[in-house]
């Protein structure tokens, strides 16, 4: 059986990301160890080009795309310029209700100019953290990270994300790193979750002097019933998540300067609503932070796959009228 490229990358995802090891994973998908292999090596240093068939046909195959489809991926692309091909993808589906693979829309967008080959990084399954939360509100993790004003000096944003969503539970700006800080920021996260299970989130912190405190210790106990978990120092599978995205938002937020704190705050206010509500994130199966927050998830995935079912249906179709046109024969032939 011929694979496409496309599929060929969905089978790599789907062994490197399987939880029950890559030879079992590729027995129960039957196919070949050295085959696979080869098709990750491919992967990994050309990108989805690489796992396309040496010899094309030079006919029109029954999946090809339409191209008032295709002009709409560019269209997308030039509207759109932050989101990757992979993003695309999902908002076309989303927002359109057309199904076009990744790997198709990078394809379109690299015949147009518009992308250039990615560096393709892959995780061994030692740096898979390996205790994951199951469910919203489990885990909260938390941190500061530092802004400049001029003229006005240092201040910082401390952060509660929500460990199993990615979802930003509550942020603000304050003038220091102390316990009252963090304090606050944990009591009004409390007042927005809204949490109606009498189990609370544990709070995962760092090691910094505020986290650490006695008095936060008790005072979360006490008033919230949270406990505390601290990672180990220089550990990325620990507050990797909050690291990373304080990383994300600051490579947007960090590209203006500010002159008070009120503009600070509506930059940050700006980069939170998208990064809640619209950004796709590869790890949550490209659903957004509030989706899998609010629990929306499951409904959309299904509702992508009925549109990939009938985009497929519908390009055979096309297909096979293509073929009759191509081929009267055909059409005497089954009547």
């Amino acid at each position: 059986m011929r694979f496409t490229a496309s599929e060929k990358q969905e089978i790599i995802h789907i062994v490197i990301r399987s939880e029950i090891g890559v030879n079992r994973s590729l027995r129960e998908i039957g196919l070949n160890k050295s085959t696979f292999y080869n098709w990750y090596k491919l992967y990994s240093d050309h990108g989805v080009d690489g796992l396309a068939p040496s010899k094309r046909d030079s006919n029109r195959q029954w999946n090809s795309i339409p191209q008032e489809q295709k002009n709409l991926v560019v269209e997308l692309a030039l509207e759109y310029p932050e989101l990757s091909s992979r993003e695309l993808a999902h908002k076309l589906t989303d927002e359109q209700q057309i199904f076009i693979s990744e790997s198709s829309v990078y394809r379109i967008l690299k015949a147009r100019g518009l992308i250039t080959t990615p560096a393709h990084i892959f995780l061994s399954a030692a740096d898979e953290f390996s205790k994951k939360t199951k469910f919203v509100h489990e885990m909260w993790q938390t941190d500061f990270t530092y802004f400049k004003i001029l003229g006005w000096g240092w201040y910082y944003l401390s952060t509660v994300l929500d460990d199993y969503s990615r979802y930003i539970v509550h942020w603000e700006v304050c003038e220091g790193m102390k316990v009252q800080d963090v304090k606050r920021t944990i009591d009004r996260a409390i007042v927005k979750a809204r949490i109606v299970t009498k189990q609370r989130p544990k709070l995962l912190s760092d090691n910094g002097s505020c986290y650490v405190a006695g008095e936060l210790k008790k005072y979360l106990h006490d008033n919230h019933d949270m406990s505390q978990i601290h990672g180990r120092p220089f550990h990325p599978q620990t507050q990797g998540k909050i690291e990373r995205y304080h990383r994300t938002m600051k490579n947007v937020v960090k590209l203006d300067n500010y002159y008070c704190v009120e503009e600070l705050e509506r930059a940050l206010e700006n980069f939170v609503q998208t990064y809640n509500n619209e950004r796709y994130h590869e790890s949550l199966e490209n659903l957004t932070p509030a989706d899998v927050y609010f629990g929306r998830g499951d409904q959309i995935l299904s509702e992508r796959k009925r549109i990939k079912i009938n985009a497929f249906k519908n390009r055979r179709t096309a297909y096979e009228k293509f073929k009759m046109k191509k081929n009267p024969k055909i059409e005497l032939v089954l009547n």
